[in-house]
């Protein structure tokens, strides 16, 4: 916990330890964190607040960007209080002596756009889980587009340039959502007044009042960037009928993009910038081919770096296996850029919180885990959690949620651990597709995200994957990374430093005999 780390620093801080800090603005879909890391890799301190979410209609996801801003303001100055509390600066000091740099990393595909001539959103965030865009894809998947020379029609026909299928899922349809649907958008894009941007362009933007720059891990997920020449790709933007004017400039993951303009941290880089399950990979170390995390966070969203090599993006009516070819990230404007395989499941801490907040059959995730652990097995209940469709492998918008062999012995015990196995049996089944596609047999699977906090859902992972799970003590894996990103653009970090930071996890060893983990 943050507590334990702030006893830890100022322990060192008073046997008169130095160190350098770099700070990470986490910005998810349930809560904004800011959290400050020193320059081995530890969480010195930090500071969350919840984020909410609105629900309109059925399937549709909103967010308030002016509440983002807001919460990100509200942690960082939570944070400046904690490191004058701890001695690592005095109450008069800036933090720009102290704090070398700030990453930022986000929910993905979420989609803003706002007026550059006052900073105010246009419409409310449509967050990546919003399924208002099925017609669409349904439309859209079912019309002839000429895209590079060829005629294509299905949900692969922009999966070749993109690496993405057409879902509700990424950016560009939630775009044309906008578009058509908020009647005074087409006419601030013809005054020059609209931009759109993830989050992280969103935050960048008011920020450093006035940079309009994306990542390439972000800018991936739009379905907008050729992955080949990371730049946004003039046929795809013709496809969904989006203005190149409106996008911001894609860059480097690690680079300085600009310089807070006000606040705690005025003066202070953002020098690093990554989508929250690449920068999750980068935390977690993943250089290597083959090199896999998973995250189970809202949803969970494992990812495969595949180095140098980009991944052939085989649409699924071509006997695709259904992954998507994706960024892994790319550590400086002149790095070579890393590629990564990805499946990603639309629910499974949010079943959780489902449990929670709608059905009230448990009060809080320690109930859950308890009643899950208090019975050996789920009684034979089976729970499909397709509250937003499936995602990976499946990509269908159209499925919707079961829960399958309720009986008169079932008891809550046995839907709560349902529940949790739930995401362990999508998880296994992404994890044989991504071997499938790769050809890797995975050495060890590595893992973040606040459902790993359970030890029953580790080691069901391990026994149904049938490799070891390794979970880091310390959690924060998506906030390391964009430190590790700002660290590496202003010199804190290298790629072999990082490498070398020690880290403790756990390990959970498959204990499920083989032929009973594949039935």
């Amino acid at each position: 916990c943050f507590d334990c780390m702030w006893r830890t620093v100022a322990c060192r801080m008073s046997s008169g330890a130095k160190s350098a800090f770099v700070g990470a603005l986490d910005l998810g879909t349930s809560s904004a964190r800011f959290i400050v890391f020193n320059e081995k890799g530890e969480t010195v301190c930090g500071a969350q607040q919840p984020l909410r979410s609105l629900h309109p209609h059925p399937g549709w996801v909103e967010q308030c960007p002016s509440e983002m801003l807001s919460s990100v303001e509200q942690v960082i100055q939570e944070v400046s209080v904690k490191l004058v509390d701890l001695g690592i600066v005095q109450a008069d000091e800036k933090l720009n002596n102290v704090i070398k740099a700030v990453g930022i990393t986000n929910q993905r595909e979420t989609s803003i756009l706002w007026d550059p001539s006052t900073s105010l959103p246009l419409h409310n965030a449509i967050v990546w889980n919003d399924m208002r865009t099925s017609d669409l894809v349904t439309r859209l998947s079912a019309e002839d587009a000429e895209v590079n020379g060829e005629s294509r029609k299905g949900r692969g026909k922009v999966q070749k340039e993109s690496g993405l299928p057409l879902s509700t899922y990424f950016s560009a349809l939630k775009i044309r959502w906008l578009l058509d649907h908020v009647e005074s958008i087409p006419q601030f894009i013809s005054d020059k007044r609209c931009l759109f941007g993830t989050v992280d362009s969103w935050l960048i933007w008011n920020l450093t009042k006035g940079t309009h720059v994306t990542d390439v891990t972000n800018a991936s997920r739009t379905m907008l960037m050729n992955l080949d020449t990371l730049t946004w790709d003039p046929e795809l933007l013709k496809v969904f009928g989006i203005p190149a004017s409106i996008l911001p400039e894609i860059k480097s993951s690690a680079e300085i993009y600009g310089h807070f303009s006000e606040g705690p941290l005025q003066g202070v880089p953002i020098a690093g910038c990554l989508g929250d399950q690449h920068a999750a990979l980068l935390g977690q170390r993943c250089f290597n081919p083959g090199e896999t995390k998973n995250t189970y966070g809202t949803g969970c969203f494992m990812l495969m770096c595949t180095g140098e090599h980009r991944p052939e993006s085989v649409p699924m009516e071509e006997g695709g296996s259904g992954l998507l070819t994706t960024m892994a990230f790319q550590l400086g404007p002149h790095a070579k850029p890393f590629y990564a395989l990805e499946g990603a499941i639309a629910t499974a801490g949010s079943a959780v919180n489902w449990m929670i907040e709608d059905m009230k059959l448990v009060s809080s995730v320690e109930e859950l885990n308890a009643e899950a652990q208090s019975v050996p097995d789920t009684g034979d209940v089976y729970f499909v959690p397709a509250f937003s469709g499936l995602f990976a492998p499946y990509w269908r918008e159209d499925a919707r949620g079961v829960m399958c062999g309720l009986t008169s012995f079932t008891k809550r015990a046995h839907i709560c651990r349902a529940v949790l196995e739930a995401a362990a049996f999508q998880t296994a089944e992404v994890l044989g597709s991504m071997k499938n596609s790769s050809g890797i047999q995975l050495k060890t699977l590595r893992v973040d995200g606040g459902m790993t906090k359970s030890p029953l859902l580790m080691q069901f992972q391990a026994d149904l994957a049938q490799i070891p799970v390794e979970c880091p003590d310390d959690r924060e894996s998506t906030a390391r990374g964009a430190a590790f990103a700002a660290g590496i653009a202003t010199g804190v970090f290298t790629q072999d430093s990082i490498l070398n930071l020690p880290m403790t996890s756990k390990t959970y060893q498959p204990l499920m005999a083989p032929d009973e983990a594949s039935k």
